[in-house]
């Protein structure tokens, strides 16, 4: 039986193998790419980072990006090892605004020594406590872009008033190695939250992801595999107390298209029968060269794909939250009435 569900679909622009280059090519390189993606109508996409890993900031990158496209979400990877929570979530609703509601971000950690010693710090804890430190930095978040109500600001130039204080929370929030106070320095974004992706492939990744991300990455050498992770998935975000209709599971993929059997076409056999199947909700692609194989697929793998009435022609909505067909979330102070 053919799915009926909506095929989502996204791909990374950072150079693969680790690879450097000059600042304002990196720049340029990446608003080419983007222009890509955004004509070929998909979801979004992701730019790598690491503290080990020479090159400009990703968020920064993308919000470069975001005046020279139009309609495709961005989401920068962003470390949350090392890194001060306000500050994160500061940056990644900016992005939302800069963008019109385009933003999200891939939640990473820093598991070894020699990215702690940059910062001058002990050992870096176990990956399991790394990604449960990721998950109240998630939370944290979540509260911080909450705490302005959609209408606190009042912008009075008669009055000289900005800013309803009432509609400002303290969100007062205490973790194993951090506590934030709030509110945050940036009105509530866009979206409301913007979009959170975790890479779930790693087992010590894989609740965080379901407790709390929009979307999840998996790699799977087969359907069944994936199916299997994406029901997995589903289960842990339903003991979580959330709506797992809510979560996208995409499989992430790395391709070369000048080397496999079938180059694009077959590409777009692979994830019309995946997708088809229920196995995932779409598909990630990270491309071996991307100024290659990124135009291949969307000349030819998502044309493909789009002429069989699988995958969108245009852009529906506005937002990264409607392309992925999830809901805007309301304030969790508005709704409850707890705040400051």
């Amino acid at each position: 039986m053919t799915s009926t569900r909506p095929l989502h679909l996204a791909a990374e622009l950072a150079p693969g193998s680790g690879r450097a280059e000059p600042g304002p090519a990196t720049a340029a390189r990446t608003v080419a790419l983007a222009r890509l993606a955004d004509a070929a109508a998909l979801d979004f996409v992701t730019h790598d980072d690491s503290f080990a890993r020479p090159g400009l900031d990703a968020l920064a990158v993308l919000a470069r990006v975001a005046p020279e496209t139009r309609s495709v979400g961005l989401v920068p990877s962003v470390t949350t090892t090392h890194t001060e929570p306000f500050h994160v979530q500061a940056a990644v609703a900016t992005l939302d605004w800069v963008s019109r509601g385009r933003a999200g971000w891939r939640i990473e950690v820093s598991p070894t020594g020699a990215e702690a010693r940059l910062f001058g710090r002990r050992p870096a804890p176990p990956t399991t406590e790394l990604w449960q430190e990721a998950g109240e930095v998630a939370e944290v978040s979540r509260k911080l872009w909450d705490s302005w109500e959609d209408d606190a600001e009042i912008r009075d130039v008669a009055t000289g008033r900005f800013v309803d204080r009432r509609k400002l929370h303290h969100v007062n929030f205490q973790g194993a190695t951090f506590s934030v106070k709030g509110p945050s320095i940036v009105p509530r974004p866009p979206q409301g939250n913007p979009v959170t992706v975790v890479d779930a492939t790693r087992p010590a990744a894989r609740d965080t992801a379901a407790h709390h991300a929009d979307v999840a990455l998996v790699r799977a050498s087969s359907a069944e595999e994936a199916a299997a992770l994406r029901a997995e998935l589903h289960r842990s975000a339903r003991a979580h107390g959330r709506d797992p209709g809510q979560l996208r599971v995409l499989l992430s993929l790395t391709v070369d298209l000048d080397a496999y059997e079938g180059g694009p076409e077959a590409l777009a056999e692979l994830i019309a029968g995946w997708h088809g199947g229920g196995a995932v909700d779409g598909f990630h692609l990270v491309p071996a060269v991307p100024e290659r194989d990124l135009e291949r697929f969307a000349a030819v793998t998502v044309a493909r794909l789009a002429e069989r009435g699988l995958f969108r022609t245009a852009y529906e909505g506005a937002t990264l939250r409607d392309h992925l067909g999830l809901v805007r979330p309301v304030s969790q102070y508005a709704t409850t009435g707890a705040g400051a």
